[in-house]
């Protein structure tokens, strides 16, 4: 970790910092001349001789999908959702297929939509489908994907039937060439951004906010290419990590506020590599070097690799729920260990709400960490008392005579032998809209266990996250509308605490004011414009429905207006416009 930061540092002193950019700037004549600083030699990455001929045609291999008939999308499955993650590769004769095991370690982060873009020969070609990584490529799949880049994408699916047309990356020509993206993110400002460019005459394909991106990147009249990234991203709010390929670069982008996380790395050939999580990393044998810091811009040819920081980027506001529940414990984000992380906040659970009890069991698999933690602290053995099934997906038939609880049933088995008799405390990372910490505590009551302490690994989920994370709206939040000790009645627990946001920001110290907290606080780092979430929304994730179907799932938001929402015990306020 010392080698990995000392590089790091060294990294950051070759960042150019341009601070008298704004977004409304004309980027073409400033910037026209403007040569980014190379990284020294020893840096560079693996050389390719690549050909100078234009590119001629973009191929598109699409797997045919089908909308499952049976689809459970019920209570059971109540988590916040990151939707998707990304990876870039360059200078790998083997990108596509690193790319694929990439996409694999970072299944996590989404598994609905899976897709590659590899570039061979000034040629794009993308394969995308739905479904799982090992659904939607094979050897054969991969063997169509030649070259030395490569970036890949996994998206989670939030609502409705997936649409293949909207699987990432993206591919579109425009009048210097083709590009692909994948991004990680939502903007805020997309509805806005796509009104203007349609009154221009743009046409879109998508309901994805992605699709914008490269629309402003093709109306840009900067040079070189990637001055066009600079000045399309200085139009968009929100959260985004992207990697973009063309026919001879590979680039980097992470929003001035860092909401989602992006790491770079290298392999031992010298080639680059960009990931959602270090885990992604790990798998490829490439050696963490540091993060993509909030408003820089990465980008990688044969002339070296080349990190501009052209944005203006205030305070960091990282994602916590990182730390929470979405990210591998075996990586590490924003420049700290998940697993160190949620064992910390279990013990912090142990120290500030202990109960006597006989045994700590956790809600597999994000609570594992925290409960372990909790255990070790509290002086009580932590044993597997519920058992997750790995092999249920989102689809599956329900029995015509209904049993109750059926898909949280499917999904957990309570064990017995290790709960019957006993003072059991079971640790969870969050608590959304209260459904499912209901059936398992009646599941771990049923299986014998004289009392249930549920334990929270997180502070009371209280607003909509607008950043990339899939969350009900506020008012369908449990947190937001009831007391503890009223979701603690609600549950069924004999008792109920959640990890304190005084002592979260605590634990993080010094790194405290770099967090985003909005889905604790309803303080928004960026206000949502144009419309937002409502009770029984539909969110649109790129991968679902069309324009007519999001407009009957939005409404739209009065600055005038505002609504007071009662939160958590601590009787904290918070505002939120509708």
């Amino acid at each position: 970790m010392a080698t990995a930061t000392a590089t790091a540092t060294a990294v950051k002193s070759t960042v150019v910092k341009i601070s008298s950019l704004s977004p409304s700037q004309d980027f073409t004549k400033p910037l026209n001349s403007f040569v980014p600083k190379i990284l020294p030699e020893s840096h560079k990455p693996l050389q390719i001789s690549l050909s100078k001929n234009p590119i001629s045609e973009v191929f598109s291999l699409y797997k045919e999908s089908r909308n499952p008939e049976n689809s459970f999308e019920g209570d059971d499955d109540d988590k916040p959702r990151e939707e998707c993650g990304v990876v870039g590769i360059y200078g790998d004769p083997e990108a596509s297929r690193l790319c694929y095991l990439a996409l694999h370690a970072l299944q996590h982060r989404g598994q609905e939509g899976a897709g590659i873009v590899a570039v061979h020969d000034n040629v794009l070609q993308s394969i995308t489908g739905v479904g799982l990584v090992s659904d939607v490529f094979n050897e054969s799949k991969l063997g169509q994907l030649p070259g030395d880049m490569a970036i890949g994408h996994v998206r989670y699916s939030t609502a409705g039937s997936s649409m293949l047309k909207n699987v990432q990356p993206f591919v579109a020509g425009y009048k210097f060439g083709s590009v692909g993206v994948a991004h990680n993110g939502n903007l805020v400002n997309y509805q806005v951004l796509r009104a203007k460019l349609e009154e221009n005459g743009s046409i879109f394909n998508t309901s994805s906010d992605t699709e914008v991106v490269l629309h402003l990147i093709a109306i840009s009249k900067a040079r070189p290419f990637f001055l066009r990234i600079v000045e399309a991203c200085n139009k968009l709010e929100g959260a985004y990590s992207m990697v973009f390929v063309t026919e001879d670069k590979l680039v980097a982008v992470r929003d001035p506020f860092g909401f989602r996380p992006l790491v770079m790395g290298r392999r031992s050939n010298g080639s680059v590599v960009f990931a959602s999580e270090t885990c992604a990393l790990d798998l490829i044998e490439a050696t963490y070097e540091r993060e993509v810091y909030p408003g820089e811009v990465i980008v990688v040819d044969k002339e070296g690799v080349r990190s501009l920081c052209l944005m203006t980027h205030p305070e960091p506001k990282s994602c916590i729920f990182e730390h929470i529940y979405f990210a591998l414990p075996n990586s590490v984000v924003f420049g700290r260990s998940v697993y160190e992380s949620r064992r910390t906040f279990g013990e912090i659970l142990a120290t500030e709400s202990p109960v006597d009890c006989d045994v700590v069991i956790a809600v597999p698999d994000s609570g594992v960490v925290a409960a372990l933690g909790y255990a070790a602290k509290a002086g009580v053995a932590f044993q597997q008392g519920l058992i997750r099934s790995h092999y249920v997906g989102r689809t599956f038939i329900e029995p015509s005579q209904k049993i109750r609880d059926f898909g949280v049933k499917l999904k957990l088995s309570p064990v017995r032998a290790v709960l019957e008799g006993k003072r059991v405390v079971v640790v969870d990372d969050s608590i959304v809209r209260g459904t499912t910490s209901s059936k398992i505590v009646r599941l771990i009551k049923e299986a014998g266990a004289k009392e249930v302490h549920m334990r929270i690994a997180s502070p009371p989920i209280i607003a909509s996250c607008y950043y990339g994370v899939d969350t009900p709206s506020s008012e369908e939040l449990i947190s937001n509308r009831m007391s503890i000790e009223e979701i603690r009645e609600f549950i069924g627990s004999d008792s109920l605490a959640f990890l304190s946001i005084n002592s979260l920001k605590k634990l993080l110290g010094n790194d405290s004011p770099n967090f985003c907290y909005a889905c604790f606080s309803g303080k928004y780092p960026v206000e949502p414009r144009g419309k937002v979430k409502r009770v029984g929304d539909f969110l649109d994730d790129g991968l679902s429905g069309n324009m007519e179907s999001i407009n009957g799932g939005w409404i739209e938001r009065t600055r005038n207006q505002e609504e007071l929402s009662r939160v958590n015990d601590i009787g904290q306020a918070v505002e939120q416009t509708f």
